[in-house]
């Protein structure tokens, strides 16, 4: 990102678009979006708002408009501690959220209502209250990829890059872990738990209902939610991979299974992975993530060499384009609200987080 963006014309920002992204996005494409960057930026300044941009995002917007990139905490952080009175969020409704917990008096934009999580939806906060009335007294770890009211029934929040670390800060006996499933189970291998899934998925009605045969020896209780992107990755997958190139390093973020995670060589958070290959001299990645990553990271590092596996691209990440982003701004919508009552319960879940690192 330039100082003096606001300065540039379509054609130079076409040009800069250019050298970055022209063996990741069609020339006519950066010709066209080159005219919504200007836009975009002349009304960022008119408006004083402050842009993120998600790890998923499209090239074309994540390397053009956003003060800050990277992942959906980091970001929320980052854009507190700036005197913006406007923060347009590119991402999806739980990241905005997160945004408004941390920054209550600024406002929030998200970009398309449709930007939601399958993830985030897995789970409701009155489901939260059932969890701890099954086991009153455990406390709730909750992933980050949640909505406030979820937030706000828990007892502390997680990252995918901190969950082992947040649950084994806890010191207890018992933990319930919500609402990841594979990531549960990769806490739980990590930590040496046994974890145990007391609800499950009513195969008839979609509802939820409680187990009858719950196992007593555990220590870990988790909830049957998942990324429908992580989800899709395979062993066979790697295998397939391994086999026609030796030399690739396979990278999985934490939502995926736990046996595609360990059968890659590292896993962790988008943030974690970027700062890995940054960090490393790997030359042939495989990363089983949401795709439009990889496209950034190759925009980043054009001696670097991802395999396609396949384009799995998350649906709504999806819905953030540089065309809504420069109605958000025009329009100042979507904007999120989160109750105050609902806020501040779930701020005290996310700072008690922050607290042990």
């Amino acid at each position: 990102m330039l100082v003096n963006e606001t300065a540039l014309t379509v054609q130079e920002i076409y040009e800069e678009m250019k050298k970055k992204l022209s063996g990741v996005v069609p020339d006519a494409e950066l010709q066209y979006k080159a005219e919504l960057v200007h836009d975009i930026r002349l009304l960022k300044k008119e408006k004083n708002a402050v842009i993120l941009g998600h790890n998923y995002m499209e090239p074309a917007l994540f390397h053009t408009i956003p003060d800050f990139a990277g992942d959906s905490l980091d970001l929320s952080r980052k854009a507190a501690t700036t005197d913006k009175d406007v923060i347009v969020f590119c991402g999806v409704k739980f990241m905005a959220e997160t945004a408004k917990i941390l920054s209550p008096d600024k406002k929030v934009l998200l970009p398309s209502e449709k930007a939601g999580c399958s993830l985030a939806e897995s789970i409701s906060a009155e489901d939260v209250r059932k969890l701890k009335q099954m086991y009153p007294g455990v406390p709730v770890v909750t992933y980050v990829n949640t909505y406030a009211d979820v937030k706000a029934e828990s007892d502390i929040c997680c990252t995918s890059s901190n969950a082992a670390q947040v649950v084994t800060s806890l010191n207890e006996d018992t933990v319930i872990f919500i609402p990841d499933e594979y990531l549960a189970k990769n806490v739980a291998r990590e930590t040496g738990k046994r974890i145990i899934f007391p609800v499950k998925k009513n195969g008839t009605n979609g509802q939820n209902r409680e187990r009858k045969d719950t196992p007593l020896d555990y220590q870990m209780i988790g909830w049957k939610g998942r990324c429908e992107v992580h989800e899709l990755f395979k062993v066979e997958d790697i295998h397939n991979v391994r086999a026609q190139f030796p030399d690739v390093t396979v990278l999985a973020h934490p939502e995926c299974s736990p046996e595609v995670v360990a059968e890659s060589d590292y896993s962790a958070g988008t943030n974690a992975l970027i700062r890995y290959i940054d960090e490393n001299n790997i030359k042939r990645f495989l990363l089983l993530t949401e795709c439009s990553m990889a496209d950034n990271i190759i925009a980043a590092h054009p001696d670097r060499e991802t395999i396609r596996l396949c384009s799995i691209r998350c649906q709504h990440m999806n819905q953030i384009t540089l065309e809504d982003t420069l109605d958000a701004l025009r329009y100042e919508s979507y904007v999120i609200e989160v109750p105050e009552d609902i806020r501040q319960r779930a701020y005290r879940s996310v700072s008690r987080m922050l607290e042990i690192g």
